[in-house]
């Protein structure tokens, strides 16, 4: 069997979904909830192998939701988003059903999936590179979800396979690349002065020569974060100096 899970706010949808649904005997509906809280943790639980998942819902959107994972399932999209939406995730996911959709348009991405099954699984790497201009970031913090609004960080650093979210309220990590965090922050905000570095600009106080062609940063947090010679001509160009 088929494992499936419906995640939507909207009760009709979600019954709309278990009603096309029945019609394919392969499949087995482990669950329907309502937000990005429940699915995030009955996800974790049953480890679905195709989730139906909404995407404007209370608290976190399925967006974020999906980030949280680190393998999120194979993702149809039910949503009623707008078209340029719809094509991002496309690329993405097996498919997207736009609200209002009918029957036969379900048993479409019914028949992809099946025909995609074994390699369509969504992909945090670009789940990250589609995001939109971020103004938050949502992170696990032990059995918790917390959600910090970007002009709260003060910089963000690369560790592993992790970037370090870096701000008043502690430090947190996120499992991202930090190319795909520079292309999804606002580049009037937000710059690369280091392989290592991301930081927000209205957050500094002062840039001072270090070594040979490098620099620090000074922070209103005080933390000195390096500059490097290809990451103090973006900063010369970014500040306008």
């Amino acid at each position: 069997m088929i494992k499936t899970l419906i995640i939507d706010d909207e009760p009709l949808a979600a019954s709309i979904v278990q009603e096309f649904l029945a019609d394919f005997s392969q499949f087995e509906i482990a669950g329907v909830y309502q937000n990005g809280f429940q699915g995030l943790k009955a996800i974790q639980e049953h480890e679905p192998d195709l989730i139906f998942l909404d995407v404007q819902m209370p608290k976190i959107t399925g967006f974020e939701m999906l980030e949280l994972l680190d393998e999120p399932p194979a993702v149809i999209f039910t949503t009623a988003f707008d078209q340029y939406a719809l094509k991002a995730f496309d690329t993405m996911a097996v498919d997207y059903l736009l609200k209002p959709f009918s029957k036969v348009r379900f048993s479409q991405a019914i028949e992809k999936f099946l025909t995609q099954q074994g390699g369509a699984t969504v992909s945090n790497q670009n789940l990250n590179e589609l995001a939109e201009k971020r103004n938050r970031l949502v992170v696990r913090v032990k059995n918790e979800i917390k959600i910090i609004p970007t002009h709260e960080v003060s910089f963000f650093e690369a560790e592993d396979d992790y970037i370090a979210i870096h701000c008043a309220t502690g430090k947190y990590l996120k499992k991202m690349t930090m190319k795909s965090l520079e292309e999804a922050l606002d580049p009037t905000k937000f710059a690369r002065v280091h392989r290592s570095y991301l930081i927000n600009l209205n957050e500094i106080t002062k840039i001072e020569p270090y070594e040979r062609e490098n620099y620090l940063v000074i922070l209103r947090s005080g933390e000195k974060v390096p500059v490097s010679k290809t990451g103090y001509s973006r900063l010369r160009q970014v500040l306008g100096l």
